[in-house]
């Protein structure tokens, strides 16, 4: 088994072994993931946080021992805190990261990614935050565009909003909103909800396709188009641009 971690800022995840595939995930600066297979030019993955798995480019990543590996799978993750920052290597390199970026072995300031060091100096999250502090991360992301398989402010799907928000807050979220929908305990009424639980939505076919996390007063804040706040009521989703439903809902979930 090879093992792997991103050292680049933003990587796309693809469904096939080609830059025409379509992207289903990224992966950011500090990931570190399992290389299940190694082609000449390709490599699948499974990410360690989520057990998420796709193609990468070869050149978009580095060979790490297993060894380091599973010490950073055993501490605490650091993530970077800033909407856009960087990391300084020991040629004095930068490396722009997003936020939600990993920080692996951080320490007074510094990180690394195998044998390389890096330094980093400004606003990181680390340990577990409370529902509060979940929306305050959730905001972070307002108005960020729609991207199918994206994770960052500068472009983000819903389950990815989700998941990174949970993420930088402390807890593991799976990467899909259908695989989301089975974490959790299931709420029967709205009026039982609280901001920062997680409110689900499906098709016509009754499969799961979106998720949203709750807000205050019956709002929710989503990934559709954009990152937005719209109105939440036991049909779903209320538009207030649109002055229309959008999305059906199916099941809320207390997830901490």
């Amino acid at each position: 088994m090879l093992f792997g971690i991103c050292n680049l800022s933003i990587v796309p995840i693809r469904a096939e072994e080609s830059d025409k595939s379509e992207m289903i995930s990224q992966v950011l600066f500090g990931e570190h993931f399992k290389i299940i297979e190694k082609q000449k030019n390709w490599s699948k993955i499974r990410l360690a946080f989520d057990n998420f798995e796709g193609f990468i480019d070869n050149k978009q990543y580095l060979e790490i021992t297993e060894d380091f590996y599973n010490t950073i799978s055993k501490e605490t993750p650091t993530y970077s805190g800033e909407i856009l920052d960087f990391v300084t290597n020991q040629q004095n390199q930068l490396t722009t990261i997003a936020i939600g970026s990993q920080l692996p072995s951080f320490n007074d300031g510094h990180l690394l990614l195998g044998t390389q060091s890096y330094s980093y100096e400004n606003a990181f999250f680390s340990g577990k935050n409370t529902k509060s502090e979940i929306l305050k991360i959730a905001f972070t992301y307002l108005n960020a565009p729609f991207l199918w398989g994206g994770k960052t402010p500068f472009g983000i799907d819903c389950s990815g909003f989700t998941q990174m928000v949970y993420k930088l807050s402390g807890y593991n979220l799976l990467r899909n909103a259908k695989d989301q929908a089975t974490q959790g305990e299931v709420l029967s009424f709205i009026e039982e909800s609280e901001p920062g639980d997680l409110a689900f939505f499906d098709n016509e076919e009754g499969e799961i396709i979106h998720v949203g996390i709750i807000l205050n007063d019956y709002n929710i804040i989503h990934a559709h188009g954009k990152v937005r706040i719209d109105t939440l009521d036991h049909s779903g989703i209320f538009n207030a641009d649109l002055q229309k439903h959008t999305h059906k809902l199916r099941v809320i979930k207390k997830m901490i």
